[in-house]
This record gives C-alpha cells, structure tokens and sequence, in this order.
C-alpha cells in the first residue's frame, strides 16, 4: 500500500480561472524519494505546501500514512501531519545555537529526550561536534544539514525540501546531494523534494515528476525519464535534445526523417503516421564512415565534451535546427569541419 496519496489534487488561487495544480494524483511508498521538477509557476511547489498544509486544496484528497490530512471535509493541521520542512532558505534561528536549533520542535519532549535526540541527529548529519556553536559559524553547506536535522528530530512521516541546493556553489552542490541523499536513505525516510534543476533531480530520486503549467507530465526512474521520454517538453526539459519529425517505415522500426532514415531501439508495436523523435546528443557518435555527414556550424566546450552543432548535408531548409553531438574533448574539431556520425538506437525515443 502506498505510503502518501494524493488523489485529484487541485488548486485555484481567487482570482484565477486557471488552476495552478490540476488533477495531481500520485502515490508515493514509504522511505521513496520522490522529485517534483518543473520550471517557475509549474506547481510544484504548491503542490508541496498542500502536502504540508500550507495551502488548503480546492478539490481532492490528501492522505499520509493510512490518515486522510485533507478532503472535503476534513483538514488536518501543519503541526500534526507528521511532516519535517526543510526551507529554501533554512530558516535557523541566529540567536539559537545548533542544538537548541535543531530541538525546537520537540516541544512535547521532556529536556533529557530532547537532549539525546538532538545528539542522535547531529550524529546522523555529521555535526555532532557542532552543537554550541551557531548558524552563522557555519557554512552553507553545513547549515542546510543542520536544517534537515531539525527537521529530522521529531521523527516525521515525510521531510519535506524546497529546492534545498538553490543557495549552494556548484562544488558544494554536488556533495549535498550525496550528503541529504545518504542522510535520508539512513534514516529510512520517505522525502519529497522541489527543484527546477535536473540534476538534482536525478542525482537524488528514486523517482522524478515532471509538472508543466500544474500538470503532471510524466512519472519516472531517472534513468527511464532520460532515455524514454513521453513528451517533447520532458525530452527537453530533462537534457539537451534533438527533436526531428518522420513518417514511419512499414517495418514499424525505422523513421524517415529530414536527416534521413533512423532506427528505433526496437519495433513499434503499430503503424503511426506523424512521428516525434527525441534523439540525445551522446546518442550521435562520431565515426569516420557514419551514416549521416555534415559541417560543423558552431563549437561550444562543455567541460567534459565538446557540443558540436552540425548541419547535415542533406538538409532541404536552413529553417531546420542543426544537429546536437557531443565529441570528446580530445578530438580536435572546428567550425566549417566535415564530420560524420552515426546514432546510437538506444538513444532514441518516440515522444508525443
């Protein structure tokens, strides 16, 4: 049985005749850590406050461990949903030292349990020598540890994150993901974060939801959402991409695109006349005889590869976007140079 359900979630703000969440239903099992991903104004931070009871749903139900928190009828309160917030911003007290911090929601604790407790998530989170001191003795990436500490301490059903790595440098970005992924998985906690990032997405979740314009767009492992994307704002949204249109081959394998024929990674399972690809970039290798040729429009360093836009030979229009390949750093490629590639199947996907 599902952990957390929310069943046909929705909410106007007045004023609005369009919703900003619309028709959310999701199910989530105990100890998952689920990602809800989208741009700015997407919902899905909405969507987190109505799970912590921040906002109250205009339609729907919200239900957390065999107990309905919200419907029609019924709304259950912040502070007894069981649920522990993690802010974007943190939220420390400065005046408060690490400890008292990260008790202060124990407020029906007697002073030794909070004591011990405060000692056995600091523990957790790696600041058990930090204790005396105070938020701003700490660095960033230190102080959001000591955020989900606090909200770890009163043993809630579900931590609840608003794009907790927003405020971190990129170096100390990638450790709090590691560092908040292995705290949670530790504690046996189920999590629901909010990001716009994808790689913090990815690098966190067991599964990711996609939202747009307070729709659910897809549901999926990250590994699946990379490589079979649904839609075309998901086959962007989670990567650099490169979308082309075709007709079907009667062989429900191949696509006759303006680029020329592609192979699927398997056959389709019936005839589609308009057909979207997604084709991602480290699909499209360079081979000194690969079945697609062009000039190299522009090159951009990524760091760990180069992004090198190709125009294809047998292209009817300039309208058409170049092609995306990523080349390693050491082949020595420039602007105007004759390349070919072929596509990697595995990398392509039919989306809507």
């Amino acid at each position: 049985m599902s952990f957390i359900e929310l069943n046909n979630l929705t909410k106007y703000y007045s004023g609005t005749t369009e919703p900003a969440v619309r028709t959310i239903n999701l199910s989530i099992h105990k100890g998952e850590i689920i990602s809800l991903l989208g741009p700015s104004g997407c919902g899905k931070t909405t969507t987190l406050r109505m799970i912590a009871g921040f906002e109250h749903p205009s339609e729907g139900s919200i239900v957390i461990d065999g107990n309905q928190v919200f419907s029609s009828n019924n709304s259950v309160p912040p502070e007894k949903r069981g649920i522990g917030m993690v802010f974007q911003d943190y939220a420390l007290f400065p005046h408060m030292t690490i400890e008292k911090n990260v008790m202060f929601g124990l407020n029906k604790w007697n002073a030794r349990e909070k004591k011990k407790r405060a000692k056995e998530v600091l523990e957790l989170v790696g600041l058990e020598d930090y204790g005396k001191r105070y938020p701003t003795q700490l660095s960033g990436g230190q102080q959001q540890r000591v955020a989900l500490a606090r909200a770890l301490a009163p043993k809630p059903n579900v931590v609840l994150m608003d794009e907790p790595f927003s405020n971190l440098d990129a170096g100390l970005r990638e450790k709090m993901r590691y560092d908040v992924t292995n705290i949670l998985r530790k504690a046996e906690t189920t999590a629901i974060i909010v990001t716009h990032d994808q790689k913090d997405a990815f690098a966190v979740s067991d599964r990711v939801v996609v939202m747009k314009n307070g729709v659910i767009q897809q549901i999926a492992a990250p590994k699946e959402m990379y490589r079979c994307p649904k839609n075309c704002f998901v086959a962007q949204f989670v990567g650099k991409t490169n979308l082309l249109t075709g007709v079907m081959d009667d062989d429900l394998r191949h696509i006759h695109t303006h680029i020329g024929k592609v192979s699927l990674p398997e056959q389709w399972k019936e005839q589609l006349e308009n057909v979207k690809l997604s084709i991602r970039p480290e699909g499209c290798q360079l081979a000194e005889e690969g079945a697609y040729c062009g000039e190299v429009e522009r090159v951009t360093y990524g760091g760990e590869y180069q992004e090198l836009y190709v125009r294809l030979h047998n292209e009817p229009t300039l309208s058409k976007e170049p092609m995306l390949i990523y080349a390693p750093n050491e082949q020595d490629v420039e602007v105007g140079t004759i390349v070919s590639f072929d596509i990697k199947p595995e990398l392509i996907a039919l989306v809507e």
